[in-house]
Formats: C-alpha cells, sequence, structure tokens
C-alpha cells in the first residue's frame, strides 16, 4: 500500500488513489471505476440507482461516496472528464497533419 493514498486520507472510505492503478485517479477502492466515470454519468443525468444498473458490481454506498468526491474535487475531475473526451476524440478523430 505504499503507493495507495489512504481512504481516511481522502476523507471518503470507498475511493483510493494508486499510481500504479489507472495512472493515479481516484477509483472506487477494490475496482478500476474511476470517480470521473461515475461523475461523468451522473452529468449525463443518471441517477446513482442508473448508474448502479450500468455497473452492477457497485453498490449505491460507493457510487455515493464518488458522488460525494465528486463534488468536494469538483475543478480536478471536471479537468479528467474533460481530457478524458478529449483522449477519446483524438483518437476516433487523428490530426491530418
Amino acid at each position: 500500500m505504499k503507493n495507495a493514498v489512504r481512504s481516511r486520507e481522502l476523507g471518503h472510505s470507498h475511493i483510493t488513489v494508486n499510481k500504479a492503478i489507472c495512472g493515479g485517479t481516484p477509483i472506487i477502492k477494490g475496482t478500476r471505476i474511476s470517480v470521473s466515470n461515475i461523475a461523468a454519468y451522473y452529468l449525463m443525468g443518471l441517477t446513482p440507482e442508473e448508474i448502479q444498473r450500468e455497473l452492477p458490481h457497485l453498490n449505491l454506498a460507493q457510487i455515493f461516496d464518488a458522488l460525494a468526491f465528486y463534488f468536494d474535487n469538483r475543478d480536478l475531475i471536471d479537468r479528467q472528464i474533460a481530457h478524458d473526451q478529449e483522449s477519446v476524440v483524438s483518437k476516433q478523430f487523428p490530426s491530418s497533419k
């Protein structure tokens, strides 16, 4: 657990950060699901219950904690969402330089 940030240090029991997992982005502990993924679903208009139907291996406590982390760290997670969208678009539509 050397590289991982303890959940207690983040203030969210279901969220962890580990540089070896998903590049160090905040994730739901025990998964590779990032907080930015959960936040993106929420921003698309899905309720926590609908997010759980999309990701049935997560429980509502994990989803609500991810959303709480998002609201506590909105600038950081919004930047990650924007970066992820840029990465996807640039792979689908590479520059024609």
